[in-house]
């Protein structure tokens, strides 16, 4: 399959090889609570953990996405997270690690750990982010949030009469970004496009976004989808944050199946396992081991 590819310290991540990003937020209330390391040492050990079950790169985050929670400040926010990846980097020199910010400030200050992504979670709410981006040598997440500010929780969402308006106007947006990007100095393979379900959306309008995925993947830009345990699985299936694996592994591989190239997940595991598996259905990765009923 003609997969747009991600190139990140030297790594390739492609059809052949899709890549899982391990979730470790920094936060004392993130929506799932397995998630939740405000400690240092069971962070640090969340991930070795997230490494061992087959993630490729690990995603850093200091602040709730949603509306719950108390304002974090940027200088709160750099503490929750600039010591925490600096003791990442120092325990693995080589990883792929991944910040977690729409603060171009808060990007800023963890510099010196070398980080390699900055997922820019609110679409550019803050216009330096991806000059800072590009200046760190990292790569870029382009999101879609249907123009909402920070922390906004999507009420009343419309984006026009036809079904498939949401789904243009995620195109619009991510072409627009992923451009943007580029233009600022961050080299294409380096920029990642995320429809970003959820954010900005209705249940309805995440589930048309996701079976866009394909013409998401025909932008050029590699794809992230981030669908662990997403309000629209709940609402789908109208299960639980704890209960909703199974529909975020069906979310996966589907959404394999159409070109995407990085899965953030809170379960690495299983996550790794189902992108795996597709890939090989799929016809671009070859299994780990083909020995039945093979000539001796």
């Amino acid at each position: 399959m003609d997969v747009p590819a991600l190139i990140l310290r030297g790594r390739r991540f492609d059809a052949v090889h899709p890549a899982v990003m391990g979730i470790v937020n920094r936060t004392p209330d993130s929506f799932y609570a397995a998630a939740r390391y405000t400690d240092l040492e069971p962070g640090l050990a969340a991930v070795d953990r997230l490494l061992t079950e087959g993630a490729d790169l690990i995603d850093v985050g200091g602040v709730r996405a949603g509306q719950v929670g108390p304002e974090v400040s940027v200088q709160e926010e750099v503490e929750r997270v600039r010591p925490f990846l600096l003791a990442v980097r120092e325990r693995h020199p080589d990883m792929v690690l991944s910040l977690d910010t729409w603060r171009a400030e808060v990007a800023s200050a963890c510099a010196e750990a070398g980080v390699d992504l900055v997922n820019d979670t609110w679409a550019g709410a803050d216009p330096e982010l991806v000059d800072v981006a590009a200046e760190l040598g990292a790569g870029y997440v382009v999101t879609h949030t249907g123009g909402l500010p920070p922390r906004t929780d999507p009420v009343n969402v419309s984006y026009g009469p036809d079904p498939d308006d949401v789904v243009r106007d995620v195109l619009a947006t991510l072409a627009a970004g992923a451009e943007r990007a580029v233009a600022a100095g961050v080299p294409a393979e380096r920029v990642l496009v995320d429809p970003t379900l959820d954010f900005g959306k209705t249940t309805r309008h995440s589930l048309r976004v996701l079976r866009a995925t394909g013409a998401v993947a025909a932008l050029a830009y590699p794809v992230l989808q981030a669908l662990s345990r997403k309000d629209f699985v709940g609402e789908t299936l109208d299960l639980g944050v704890d209960e909703r694996l199974f529909g975020t592994l069906a979310a996966t591989a589907v959404a394999g199946w159409l070109g995407t190239v990085v899965f953030r997940a809170h379960d690495v595991a299983a996550t790794r396992q189902v992108a795996d598996m597709v890939a090989s259905i799929r016809g671009d990765r070859p299994p780990s081991v083909a020995v039945r009923g093979e000539p001796s």
